[in-house]
């Protein structure tokens, strides 16, 4: 009986010790996922890093329950330099709220950003990343704040991942204040099947014929992503982002505004948001910094994006 008792508490230390293993290796790969991202050109490899910035954290309790708080990375020098900084309002995907995606806020805010999430579970209206922009707003006229006068009004992006990529573009074409963006980003965008009143609801549709700014779009060609959906009106196999939904929202922005879209080879749902984080650091470096290094990425005859091995289906307007 007592062998049976130590062979049992033995295998229920080798058990725990291999789930603190698995749940260590996790972290470690979350927290580090822009050393272990695969690169295929000097571009997507430099801008996947961390950038040149130390960085800092700042959190303030929100009004709105649903928000929580509104959880601000920024450049450590900010308090001591005299220069504004463009500032980027990251929309939530499900499950996703802020407080679990701290390493890309530290990424993006290492390359010389003021990034802004909160921790609204349910994005898709836009709301919450209006209200997050609002406050940032706020703390940019108070004088007693450490964002006073730090924040460049003129260059401000939103970028948003899954449910995400819905209240970013809702965040654009349908909050009041929609009209601070300079550029737009989303990631796995949930199609507009889902926003329909049979499916998710309407709460989860938006139009993008209504966005006037630049706009760079991902998706990824796993399967979770991808489906095997052709159109709208399939019943079966609607992924996430079909390749059908993101070449839709393509043509229905107008042509007279800057859109780029890709999707990422081997790559799922769940992963874009990391593994597209260095060619979403380059978008918003060219757009709200004047990088033109990062410009290189998405335009002229040899623009890194089209010959990427890691990317396929990109189209551009310009």
């Amino acid at each position: 009986m007592k062998i049976i008792k130590r062979i049992a508490l033995t295998v229920v230390v080798i058990v725990i010790v291999v789930i603190v293993g698995i749940l260590a290796i996790f972290s470690y790969r979350n927290q580090n996922y822009y050393k272990l991202v695969k690169t295929d050109k000097p571009s997507e490899a430099q801008y996947t890093a961390l950038g040149p910035y130390k960085v800092s954290y700042q959190e303030f309790d929100s009004e709105n329950e649903a928000f929580k708080k509104n959880e601000i990375w920024y450049p450590s020098e900010m308090k001591e330099s005299s220069s504004e900084l463009p500032l980027v309002i990251m929309a939530n995907g499900t499950g996703i709220t802020a407080s679990k995606y701290k390493a890309v806020f530290k990424h993006l805010a290492s390359w010389g950003f003021i990034v802004v999430g909160n921790e609204d579970e349910n994005s898709r209206t836009g709301a919450s990343s209006s209200a997050s922009l609002n406050f940032m707003l706020s703390l940019n006229e108070d004088s007693t704040s450490d964002f006073y006068g730090k924040i460049d009004v003129d260059n401000i992006g939103i970028g948003g991942h899954s449910q995400g990529g819905v209240g970013a573009i809702n965040a654009v074409t349908k909050q009041d204040n929609g009209s601070y963006y300079k550029a737009m980003y989303t990631a796995s965008t949930t199609s507009s099947f889902w926003g329909q009143e049979n499916q998710l609801g309407t709460d989860w549709s938006y139009d993008v014929s209504k966005i006037n700014i630049p706009y760079f779009m991902v998706a990824g060609t796993g399967s979770f992503d991808a489906g095997t959906a052709e159109d709208i009106t399939a019943t079966e196999g609607q992924g996430i982002t079909p390749l059908w939904s993101l070449y839709k929202n393509y043509t229905d922005i107008p042509d007279t505004v800057t859109k780029v879209m890709a999707r990422r080879v081997n790559t799922d749902h769940g992963d874009m948001l990391t593994h597209a984080d260095g060619y979403m650091t380059a978008w918003f470096m060219y757009w709200l910094k004047g990088d033109p290094q990062a410009g290189n990425v998405f335009y002229g005859n040899d623009a890194e994006l089209l010959a990427n091995e890691n990317w396929q289906d990109v189209m551009r307007s310009q």
